[in-house]
């Protein structure tokens, strides 16, 4: 069932979302050589502790870490662990917090030190996709809107389109209804509705479209080895079109 927030729920979540932009604005200055996934992890667990958050994504179905850390062709789910950052590499950072009952979710791509030109390529056409999937967000509109803006742009540069894992419902859980698939899916396609909260998140690899799941049964992979990036905003239906909660600020 798709939840139609409240103003004051609204409220909540939107502070929630204040936070979590914060705190990715926080952890950009760790992107560098050397810097191992582990503590990154930790400083975001303590930011987030200091700040009257809980990590909405640690012990979740037990996943181990505060963020999902990913490099290079790990789509998403990447355990924080001490493998260190190297030049070229590109790593997405993915978290929720969960600030008096209320959730936020958004994930940023960023490169270590001098990319590809690749790389950067995939990084900025990831990113316009999700400029895309927002722009798309108005009352009335339907999913298929979203995804439709999403897999257009990524497949007419070349790119794959993860279909294994979408975007979703988020503000009194991390995971809600609806589902909302990076591509045009057989699936609901329900219209967006004032008070919707949603999750955007394009999921775009280099290669092939297809991912496996490593034996740890958490980190997403391409199936060719080629990279892959993410981001993601929480977005709030309103009466007039829709309000970016999140902010990287970077």
């Amino acid at each position: 069932m798709i939840k139609i927030k409240n103003p004051q729920q609204i409220e909540g979540i939107r502070e929630s979302c204040a936070l979590l932009s914060e705190l990715l604005a926080f952890l950009k200055p760790l992107v560098e050589p050397g810097v191992s996934l582990v503590e990154m992890d930790q400083a975001a667990e303590d930011f987030i502790l200091r700040r009257g958050g809980r990590p909405a994504f640690l012990g979740y179905e037990g996943f181990p870490g505060t963020l999902c850390l990913s490099v290079n062709e790990i789509v998403i789910h990447g355990i924080p662990d001490r493998r260190t950052l190297l030049e070229g590499d590109i790593i997405g950072i993915d978290c929720g917090i969960d600030l008096k009952g209320y959730y936020s979710d958004a994930a940023i791509t960023l490169p270590v030190g001098r990319i590809s030109p690749e790389a950067g390529r995939l990084l900025a056409v990831t990113r316009e996709c999700l400029d895309r999937a927002i722009a798309a967000v108005k009352p009335g509109a339907r999913i298929h809107d979203i995804a439709r803006a999403v897999f257009s742009l990524a497949t007419q540069n070349g790119y794959g389109v993860v279909r294994q894992y979408c975007g979703h419902g988020v503000g009194l859980d991390i995971h809600e209804d609806p589902q909302i698939p990076n591509y045009v899916s057989s699936g609901p396609n329900p219209r967006l509705l004032p008070g919707m909260v949603i999750a955007l998140e394009p999921m775009v690899n280099a290669g092939v479209a297809d991912v496996k799941v490593l034996d740890d049964d958490w980190t997403v992979v391409t199936m060719d080895g080629s990279l892959s990036a993410h981001y993601e905003h929480t977005v709030l239906v309103t009466e007039e079109g829709r309000e970016v909660l999140t902010s990287w600020n970077c």
